[in-house]
């Protein structure tokens, strides 16, 4: 008896001490925040509910431009004159591409004359009239380098700073640090060419390893906006609603003991966004509602700019409703379908720019009059640019370039009228101030108020970030 009384009192103070211990554990995790971070990250309630920036933020949302197959920055943005007369020249040059690495090849001059726009004087493509006279808000990169010269792993970087499949891509990154500011729509859009989606299609705007509340919604500009959105005929709005709070209630019972399950909160979210967006999304598409002069401003009017005029007023429509994180795809499929000029460069950058330099042209025009560019990001740019020399014995074609090419950005905290880094003479490596990938995603981050080496998921065992494990600083240059 005397030695179960000496155990049961040794339990006792080891129990003790564990819950007190327990509890100045508690109390320092609490002082550090861990457990409003860990309700912040969605735990516990509607995973996309706003939630407040790091810090002060510049922009509100992001419109990413991402032109598809990657554009050749000597041809559209970055002016190289000496190489105006040197046609089909030999020369020494270190390439690498689809082709593989090259040591020498046939020089392929611009095929288009540049002339100076605004202000800052900006040497701009006659591919672009338009967009040269909005040179003034938009900040020109000229030293972009990529870690892969392949379409599929050079996207699967550019959307989620990894080349690999499974990561969250940056659409997904915002909308899990800053929350939804709109319970009727998704939080995180994207829109694909008329011609069909990209290589490794959905991988491009999945959530990875978060829960799928943060991946994107593909938006159809016409008809239906969302596929199998509908509500079934046989079935009354008063008799949904009337499912959806009793699928609720029996959720909601369920999840109680599973506060810390992510995934669960997700999907009882993702119910009631469905039923919301039954009743906003069509409206939010309604792109035919405009006014005449505000078709006319995008092209709308026009075959050859109507389907990207139409997408590119529904960007503008879904800023003004709060959507966070807008992508948008110039160029599908594969080959000239998108800008990935392997045969004959004049035909398909003619095709791509002519489809979208004056939709883009307008909405940076359209948001500034409506006072909205100041609070949104714009991101203008492809996978990687393209070679100053041909792929081929014959022909016009340049291969990928990862190397060094060139991307835009514009509006909310961008600094306007500016140009930085650059590439040699030829525009086949960046020489001056080199920019990973990385650095961007560090600066569209930045600008929403994100932290980027601070913003980070738990997986794997590992604080996951955007920019990776090491240190990444946004790009100064440009931030006003």
């Amino acid at each position: 008896m005397e030695n179960f009384c000496k155990r049961t009192r040794r339990e006792f103070l080891w129990e003790a001490g564990a819950k007190f211990t327990g509890l100045a554990m508690t109390g320092l995790l609490t002082k550090d925040g861990f457990f409003k971070e860990a309700h912040a990250q969605g735990s516990i309630g509607n995973p996309l509910a706003p939630k407040p920036p790091m810090f002060p933020a510049k922009a509100k949302s992001v419109i990413f431009l991402f032109m598809y197959g990657g554009p050749s920055h000597i041809d559209t943005f970055d002016y190289k004159p000496t190489m105006y007369g040197r046609d089909n020249q030999t020369i020494e040059v270190k390439t690498f591409g689809r082709g593989g690495k090259r040591n020498q090849g046939r020089i392929i001059e611009p095929k288009w004359k540049f002339k100076q726009y605004g202000k800052s004087g900006k040497f701009i493509s006659d591919l672009f009239p338009n967009l040269g006279q909005q040179v003034d808000d938009m900040a020109f990169i000229h030293s972009m380098t990529a870690d892969s010269p392949i379409h599929g792993s050079a996207m699967l970087q550019m959307n989620s700073g990894k080349i690999l499949s499974g990561s969250p891509c940056i659409g997904s990154w915002v909308n899990y640090g800053l929350g939804s500011v709109n319970e009727n729509l998704p939080g995180f859009v994207v829109m694909l060419d008329q011609s069909g989606g990209p290589i490794s299609g959905a991988k491009n705007w999945s959530s990875g390893y978060m829960p799928a509340t943060y991946q994107g919604t593909v938006l159809r500009p016409a008809g239906t906006p969302i596929l199998d959105l509908a509500r079934p005929q046989e079935l009354s709005k008063e008799a949904q609603r009337q499912l959806l709070d009793s699928l609720q209630e029996y959720n909601q019972e369920h999840q109680k003991p599973r506060a810390d399950n992510s995934n669960l909160a997700a999907r009882i979210a993702s119910y009631e966004l469905a039923y919301k967006m039954q009743a906003h999304a069509p409206e939010a598409v309604d792109v035919d509602s405009e006014p005449e002069h505000i078709k006319k401003l995008y092209g709308l009017d026009d075959p050859k700019t109507a389907d990207f005029a139409r997408k590119m007023i529904l960007t503008r429509r879904l800023v003004e409703k709060g959507v966070r994180f807008i992508q948008v795809y110039s160029g599908g499929s594969h080959n000239d379908a998108n800008w990935d000029a392997h045969g004959d460069l004049v035909f398909n950058h003619n095709l791509h720019a002519g489809r979208t330099d004056k939709p883009i042209a307008a909405l940076i025009q359209d948001l500034k009059q409506r006072g909205l560019l100041d609070s949104t990001l714009i991101i203008w740019g492809g996978e990687f640019g393209r070679q100053p020399v041909a792929e081929y014995a014959a022909g016009t074609g340049r291969d990928h370039n990862a190397y060094g090419f060139t991307m835009w950005m514009a509006g909310g905290g961008i600094k306007g009228g500016v140009s930085i880094g650059s590439t040699d003479e030829l525009g086949s490596r960046a020489v001056d101030s080199p920019f990973h990938v990385k650095s961007l995603h560090a600066t569209a981050l930045q600008l929403m108020g994100l932290e980027p080496n601070k913003l980070s998921y738990f997986y794997g065992g590992l604080d996951q970030k955007l920019v990776g494990v090491e240190h990444v600083e946004p790009i100064k240059e440009i931030i006003a």
